[in-house]
């Protein structure tokens, strides 16, 4: 049985202001501790105001380095650019945020090489991973697919791969780069941070199934050692 410890709130308001005190405290923690801090964040629009409010802790970002969970594999003046959506945010605070493709790799199995290579030169394990989950029960961008089982059994010196979503997402239809399973589960913290009852049954689901589920989050999730944090609301 997967060890979570769930959060619940009343809004989306109250979930912004949590996470982001949660996440501030875990920042001041890693710089106390070790004079930087590194930070694993997914795109998407949840959590868009929760980084607005995250951003203007009293923080000392330039000792911040911030990656995504994964990324489409676009340039980084397209709006389905996860890097440039953190970037946004958080460059004018000092913050360092690192893309992680290359937009020369000739596809994108070479594109989760290049990543991987990048993260190599990262001070490991992360001291956050943030990972929210979709309707198909997809985390990061570990789909279902032919590529499924790379990001899940990739060894524990990957820290990145290239993925295809097999069905393509709709509103973001591009080949990926993710973090690998093994690479989540090395963070010192991993967070879920979920909107919607339907993403919460599915997530209860995929927690009790563990590594038998059908749904990514489950398998992805099953062999953590560590508690998950779990912060929703509706």
């Amino acid at each position: 049985m997967i060890e979570a410890e769930w959060w619940d709130y009343e809004d989306p308001a109250e979930l912004a202001e949590a996470v982001a005190g949660d996440v501030g405290f875990i920042i001041e923690s890693a710089l106390d501790a070790r004079g930087q801090c590194l930070l694993a964040l997914p795109g998407g629009r949840t959590p868009l105001p929760i980084y607005e409010k995250l951003a203007k802790a009293k923080i000392d970002w330039k000792r911040v380095t911030i990656i995504p969970t994964d990324e489409r594999i676009v340039a980084m003046t397209d709006p389905l650019s996860n890097a440039a959506a953190l970037a946004r945010v958080f460059l004018p605070k000092g913050a360092r945020v690192v893309p992680v493709i290359s937009e020369k790799a000739p596809d994108y199995r070479s594109a989760g090489m290049a990543a991987d290579a990048r993260l190599q030169d990262f001070p490991w394990p992360p001291d956050l991973v943030w990972l929210g989950v979709g309707t198909d029960g997809h985390t990061a961008s570990i789909f279902a697919g032919p590529d499924l089982d790379d990001a899940l059994g990739a060894p524990k010196a990957r820290r990145a791969v290239g993925v295809m979503p097999d069905p393509l997402p709709p509103e973001a239809p591009v080949a990926r780069v993710t973090l690998t399973k093994a690479a989540i589960l090395s963070a010192r913290t991993v967070m879920l941070v979920l909107t919607g009852k339907e993403k919460k049954k599915l997530l209860e689901r995929a927690l009790k199934e563990g590594a038998s589920s059908s749904l990514p989050i489950g398998r992805v999730l099953a062999d953590a050692e560590q508690a998950i944090d779990i912060h929703w609301s509706e």
